[in-house]
């Protein structure tokens, strides 16, 4: 199977500028490509997963990625896919935000000496030193009002009447230039985005045209949702992060081992490196139940991420808890004083405490609504306290919220 089967098999394909000559290219030669990825947040959700997977896709096949990181472009704002402006952070959040996206990297990519590691570049590098009547003066002139409009990144915004900004209108003039700095310095030759980047690439291509006399292609992926068609990477808990600091591996195999029967066998392509041949024989195997289906995508894609050992240590976990035999040690856990037994110890007091609800008001709201046990047994009065004599074995209480989360209770 060649590279581009394997992305049309495994559904990374979208929107490609010259398939055919691509395809052509990187059968015989080993290329540069590149992904950008801003520092706006802490971590990447897994949202951005599936652009870390066609990179380490590409890899395997003896291809070099790129991971840009935009702490120049962060400055600034992408409108694509957004309905307001994005907050400017400071030079510091911006810095401590790479460095924490960076480690997500170091996991699914090889940086390690062989003939197509991966690297890292800042486009700051070369932003921070543009002067910007010369940057109009040479690179301006390649790109008219009338097609900038013309992207859904801007005409989207703008049909909505929603403000966009100066700033954020000169976005995909930078993102074009990175495109073109990275095809000068590091001979990179294809930029891959999310389907919402397709008119940034589109002007990269087109710059490096005008400029170099050059060929250069462009790849989007298609934009990720579910079954139900809700974009992935949030969900009503919060987003699915990929930093185990803001997200546990317990939690992140749960969010997979939950998702929609309809979307298991598309994940497993998109978030596994199980190879082709097996998922075929999954996909058509009528041996193998949906659960055992959905067990398989949470552990492959949780040992890809995490590890395997933390992998194996979230299904025993889920395990446990859902036998309804033992409280595993590995659950998030409070510890409580027999002195503390003195005043109420109340359970929507805990979930606040924990971090399953943001304030007391959600918490007392999960537990009227049915959506949290004590011991497993549903409680329905949100003044609920915890009594000594709840204790299993004498020394742990579980607290389930919803179906997913849960923590024991312990007395030191």
């Amino acid at each position: 199977m060649t590279l581009f089967e394997e992305l049309k098999f495994r559904g990374f394909i979208n929107q490609c500028t010259d398939e055919s000559t691509l395809d052509k290219i990187i059968k015989k030669n080993s290329i540069s490509l590149y992904i950008g990825f801003d520092c706006t947040a802490k971590s990447l959700h897994v949202g951005s997963l599936i652009q870390i997977m066609i990179m380490r896709l590409f890899q395997k096949y003896g291809h070099t990625p790129i991971v840009l990181i935009g702490k120049g472009t962060t400055r600034i704002g992408d409108p694509s896919g957004k309905d307001e402006t994005r907050k400017m952070l400071s030079e510091k959040e911006i810095g401590q935000n790479a460095d924490n996206i960076k480690k997500v990297f170091n996991k699914l990519l090889t940086f390690k000496l062989n003939n197509n590691k991966a690297i890292f570049r800042d486009n700051s590098k070369w932003l921070a030193k543009l002067n910007y009547v010369d940057f109009l003066r040479e690179y301006g002139k390649h790109f008219t009002i009338n097609k900038m409009l013309s992207f859904d990144s801007v005409k989207l915004r703008l049909d909505r009447e929603q403000s966009l900004s100066f700033v954020e209108f000169n976005y995909m003039i930078f993102q074009a230039y990175d495109f073109y700095e990275l095809f000068v310095r590091e001979n990179c030759i294809l930029q891959i985005g999310g389907s919402d980047q397709w008119g940034n690439i589109v002007n990269g291509v087109e710059l490096i045209r005008r400029t170099k006399a050059k060929e250069s292609f462009g790849l989007t992926t298609p934009l990720l949702t579910n079954a139900n068609g809700e974009k992935m990477g949030k969900t009503a808990d919060g987003a699915v992060w990929l930093d185990e600091k803001l997200l546990s591996p317990y939690d992140y195999w749960q969010f997979w081992r939950n998702v929609d029967d309809r979307d298991v066998i598309r994940f497993i392509k998109l978030f596994t490196d199980m190879n082709v041949k097996k998922i075929k024989e999954v996909e058509v195997s009528k041996s193998i139940d949906i659960n055992e289906l959905k067990s398989i995508l949470a552990d492959e894609a949780t040992a890809l991420l995490h590890g395997k050992e933390n992998a194996k240590k979230a299904k025993d976990v889920a395990n446990k808890v859902f036998s309804g035999k033992s409280i595993s040690d590995d659950l998030p856990t409070l510890k409580l004083k027999n002195n503390d037994f003195n005043e109420k110890v109340l359970i929507y007091q805990l979930i606040v405490n924990v971090g399953f609800a943001s304030s007391n008001s959600e918490s007392r709201k999960l537990i009227r609504g049915k959506g949290v046990k004590k011991n497993r047994e549903i409680i329905e009065d949100e003044m609920t306290e915890i009594l000594k004599n709840d204790l299993l074995d004498n020394k742990e209480i579980l607290i389930s919220v919803g179906k997913k989360k849960h923590f024991r209770v312990i007395i030191k």
